[in-house]
Parts: C-alpha cells; structure tokens; sequence
C-alpha cells in the first residue's frame, strides 16, 4: 500500500467521522435511536440499507461462489430478479408491517399473538442473529491481512485480531453515537460513494484483462463443471441451479423476517416511502452483484490463464501458506487482488471494503443489541424506564455483542463456506419467522399457538443441521437443503396448528390501523397485478412499472434461452458473447445511471430527513413496548 492508497482511505474515512459526530446531537429520544424518528425517504432508505446489507463478509461469500460456479450461476439467479421485484412493488408484508406501526419484528409478535411469544420469538432472533454475526469480523479482518499484505502476528498477537478490534471500535463509536438515525446517514453517505468506486475497479479491470483470456480460462475446465455454460454446469456441487431455488423460495417466505438490518424496517417517513425504498433497492443491488461477480471471475482467470503465471506465481505462495482450506478459498480473491491491482485503485478497494464493513457490521451490532433489549429485556421489566435510561441500556446491550462476536471470531473454526454457514445460522430463526409473520400479517385464523409450533420447528431442525455438519463436514444434505427442509416444516405447522387452535379470528384491521368500512371491489389489472394504490403518483408508477418490465425481460430471456439450449445448446463462443454483454457492458451502463441517480436522490433525502428532525415531534411513550 502507498501514501496515495493510505489517502484515498483515511480522507473520506475521516469525513464520515465527523459527520457521525455532528449528526449525533439529532438523537434525541428512544425512536431516534431505534428507527430514526421514522422520517426516511426512499432514496435515504435504499442507498443506507444497500450499504448495510453488503458488508465486507457479502463481498467475500460471493468471490467464494463466482470463484466456484462461475458466470453460470448466474443464469439462473435471472429468475430471481422479477419475483424480487414484485414483492418490493406489491408491498408484500412489508407495507403492512409498516402499517402496525411497531419498531421491531417482536413488538408486532407481542401485537399480534402474545407476550410471551414475543420473549420467546426476541430470543430466538437474538441467538440466531449473533451466532450468525459471529464470523463477520474474523472474515472481514482476514481480508484486510491478506490484500494489504500484513503479516500474521503483530507483537506476538494475530493480526487480524488487532484489525478486528480496531474496526469494530470504530463501527460501535459510530453506532453509538446516534443509533439508527447516525447509522442511515453514514450508510447512506458510504452507499453512495461506494457506488462511485466500483465502477472506477470495474474500468479498470477490463483495462487490465482481455475478454479472450477470459473466455479462455473460463473455457478450459471438465465436463460438467463449465464456468460459462450453465447447461454443462451438472456436476458442480453446493452452488447449482437448487441452490438458486431454495434461495428464492426463502426470499418470498422470509421477506422482512430477517432483522439484521431491521431498523430501517421501520425507518420509513410512509408505509408507501418504505415500499418505494425497497423497489428501488432491488434496482441498485442488481450492478454491484454483476460487478463483484466480475471481480471474481478476474481474479480466477489471473490464476488459471497462463498468460499470468509468472505474476501469479506470489498469490500461489501465499495461499498455500494458509493452513485452513476454507479461509484460503475465502482469501482467494482478495489476495490476487493485491496482486492484479495497480496503485491508486488497491486504495479504491480497501476503502470500499473498509466502508462495507463499518455499514454492515454497524447495522448489524445495532440490530442485535435492540432486539436483545426490546424483546428479551424489557418485556420482564414491570416499570418504564426513562429515555435516557432506555438508550444508555441499549448501548450497553450493542457493547456486549459487539464483544460476543469478537471472541466468537477469535475462537470459531470454519468448516464449510461463508454463504452455506449464514443460511444455516439464520435458519435457526429463519426457518419459521416466515410462516409465523405471513400467517400474522394476512390470516385471520393464525393463532399463538401456530406461532410457537412454526418457530420451535423451524429452529429445531436448523440446529440439528447444524449439530450434523459439525459432527461429519460431509454430510450429504447440505446447509440450503436443510434451510428449506425447514421451512416447509414450519409452514406445515403453523396452518395445521393454526387450524385445530382457532377459536376466535384476530382483527387485522385493528392492528393495522385500518377502519372499518365498505368492502373494496378488487379489479384486475395491471396496476393492481403490479401493486399500484393511491400512493403511487405517475412518477411513481413509471419507476416501478420500467423496473419491473427491466426484471422480468431477463427473466424471459432467462427461460427463451434455456428451451433454445434444450433444443439446440450454443457454442462456448456464443456464452463468452453472451456473458460479455450481460455481466459485463450492462452492469457497467446501469452502475453508471444508477451512481448519479441515487447520489442525487440521497442528498435530497438527507437534506429532507434534517429538516424534518428540526420539527418531528417525538413522543417519549413511543418507545417499542407494548402497553
């Protein structure tokens, strides 16, 4: 690393700093702290929820799995695309879960079913969400060894420990500071310049390899392992077209149930600003997955092109020099990126890595730390605490994960990828969350017993998955299988329980603030199909609707291409052709609409979310409990 690399990390590093000093004065109340007073526009939603849902850890898991699969994975995450979207512009749970008006996932269980389930649902949720932050550290640390070249102990001590301990300070001092409220203007400011940085790598990539020893190197595998073809892709293990699936299915059943970055659940100023926030999500997700797929597949063809054996040769060196197969396969990427990478743009990498971390892992420990308190802690306690005494047992909460997952990082063996070990950790919770908020959101006949049988279910076959893959690494069923083995056994539960409990139906409308009144006539049309009310103004309306055609032309394309291949499988010319477009010249264009368009949206939220916190006025009782 040089000066210049040093520069290009510490100057916005240092920028993000201060504001987080200055916007902690704005955090006045418990619903500051919790969701932000509630005051977020959607492109303040999207940007801040992006950067925290793409942490360094993400990064890593997908170099992991590109490395692995390839380009023909992502043929059939294609699929994925359109019913992501229609969920986001349907406003599927998440417009209702707004509607509640509730600050976390559990306050609603305690609405809807019970106290005690809120206890029991808030310990699950906590239990799963640590184990599963658990590694996020050790990986993201590892990662800032490897690439920067450090050495393995610094004064007798790991290194990626000390990395660990520096980072983590810096995200919980930034937390702490002003909770939610601190956490979305930081993610925001980093999301958006995040955006800008990926383009600059992507440039230069291209720059550096030629799409012929691409093809080459991607071309020259076995039978059945093509890392261009999808359809010559039979024997790849673990990362397949099932897992593609499962993983679908598991967005429609858990939409909203994960609560990692539950705070901006409930950030939104409107229910309909929380569902534009997430359309517009999907929409920036879809350029910086294909651009870091793309930094995967660079980094593959550098090893595996003869071309580069001779630059190569050092990466070779220091991989093998790591004892642990799976942290080799996860440093992998990132130590040929060290390699490939020219000055200037390592420092470009680090800082968006670096900014990936402090957003996640910030997220992450607020998340954690709230529900820990508002669900396991105060639903026990029998007098009301005073705001400030609410928020100071709320940083003490995030200091202690923040501490857990620290030792947990230090002390934790990985045996299995990072992506197939976040989806058995957050099946623990995952795996009957999804029935449990569906079945309360929509039907009236759930009851809180379904609810306790959905979850117990749920988590109990996620920790016997765990328990086996512990036991014999081997173990034939894999961690996704088991994830949908899972659900499916919750949902089971929950309507067959439901169903022999009901003795009484539960008033939606109540919960959701609704008024009772004559009943709406539904008519079928696009816009009711695409999810359009009364909130959707005509720019609304065009935005969702040019999304959602933009989604489901690839997912034809998706399914045109695969009956051409069944009937008539292109050459391995026509994929590198394909790839080249699709991976490639497409992310670019939209990364580059999508940077201006969302930067100029998140500076007009964050000038729009100061202004109303001049006036919003808080109210001490809204505090996330339940009276």
């Amino acid at each position: 690393m040089t000066w210049l690399d040093l520069l290009i990390i510490g100057v916005p590093l240092l920028v993000i700093l201060f504001i987080a000093y200055r916007v902690r004065a704005y955090a006045k109340s418990v619903a500051d702290f919790l969701a932000g007073s509630r005051v977020a526009g959607r492109y303040l939603i999207s940007n801040a929820r992006g950067a925290a849902q793409f942490g360094a850890i993400t990064a890593v898991a997908f170099f992991e799995k590109i490395y692995h699969a390839g380009f023909a994975i992502t043929w059939w995450e294609a699929i994925q695309a359109p019913a992501l979207m229609l969920l986001a512009m349907t406003g599927f749970v998440m417009y209702r879960y707004r509607e509640t008006r509730v600050l976390t996932l559990a306050q609603f269980f305690e609405v809807r079913y019970s106290k005690k389930f809120r206890v029991f649902a808030g310990f699950i949720t906590f239990a799963s969400g640590v184990m599963n932050f658990g590694i996020f550290p050790a990986v993201s640390a590892r990662f800032m060894v490897y690439f920067c070249g450090l050495p393995d102990m610094t004064w007798g001590v790991p290194t990626f420990a000390i990395i660990m301990a520096v980072y983590l300070s810096l995200a919980l001092t930034i937390t702490l500071s002003g909770g939610q409220l601190t956490i979305m203007v930081i993610d925001c400011l980093e999301g958006m310049l995040s955006y800008a940085f990926y383009l600059i790598m992507m440039v230069t990539l291209l720059c550096l390899l030629k799409w012929q020893q691409i093809v080459e190197a991607l071309s020259a595998v076995p039978a059945g392992h093509s890392l261009l073809n999808p359809f010559d892709a039979s024997k790849v293990q673990d990362f397949n077209i099932w897992f593609v699936l499962i993983g679908i299915f598991g967005s429609v059943y858990g939409v909203m149930g994960w609560q990692g970055t539950q705070g901006f659940n409930a950030a939104a100023a409107s229910p309909h600003e929380a569902r534009m926030g997430g359309i517009l999500g999907n929409w920036r997700t879809f350029a910086r997955i294909m651009m870091f797929n793309f930094f995967a597949i660079c980094a593959y063809v550098f090893l595996n092109h003869p071309d580069f054996t001779g630059q190569a040769a050092p990466v070779s060196g220091v991989l093998q020099g790591i004892k642990n197969t799976h942290i080799q396969g996860q440093m992998c990427v990132p130590v040929t990126m060290r390699y490939l990478l020219p000055v200037g743009i390592k420092g470009v990498f680090c800082a968006t890595m670096l900014f990936a971390m402090l957003a996640t892992d910030g997220a992450f420990m607020h998340s954690w730390g709230s529900i820990l308190v508002q669900d396991v802690i105060l639903p026990f306690r029998r007098k009301a605490l005073s705001a400030r005494e609410h928020i100071r047992l709320l940083r003490v909460a995030i200091t202690g994960v923040v501490v857990f997952v620290f030792l947990f990082s230090l002390l934790f063996r990985q045996t299995s990828y990072i992506l197939m070990f976040l989806t058995i950790t957050g099946a623990i919770y995952g795996g009957g969350v999804g029935a449990v908020v569906i079945g309360g959101l929509y039907w009236k006949k759930g009851t809180t017993a379904a609810a306790w049988c959905a979850m117990s279910v749920g988590a109990g076959l996620a920790v016997t998955g765990i328990v086996l893959h512990q036991w014999n690494p081997k173990f034939p069923i894999n961690e996704q299988w088991i994830n949908l083995i899972a659900m499916i056994s919750a949902i089971v539960a929950y309507v067959v329980m439901s169903l022999l409990t009901c003795r009484q139906e539960f008033d939606l409308n109540r919960m959701l603030h609704r008024e009772e009144g004559a009943p709406v006539k539904w008519r079928w049309t696009l816009g009711t199909l695409l999810g359009f009310d009364e909130n959707f103004t005509r720019g609304d309306k065009f935005v969702s609707g040019g999304l959602f055609v933009w989604a489901f032309f690839w997912f034809v394309v998706c399914i045109g291409g695969t009956i051409w291949n069944l009937i008539s499988p292109w050459p391995v010319s026509w994929w590198g052709r394909y790839w080249r477009v699709t991976a490639v010249l497409v992310p670019l264009v939209i990364g580059g609409v999508t940077a201006v368009w969302f930067t100029w949206g998140g500076v007009r939220d964050l000038r729009r979310l100061f202004r109303s916190l001049r006036t919003v006025k808080r109210d001490e009782h809204d505090d996330g409990t339940v009276s």
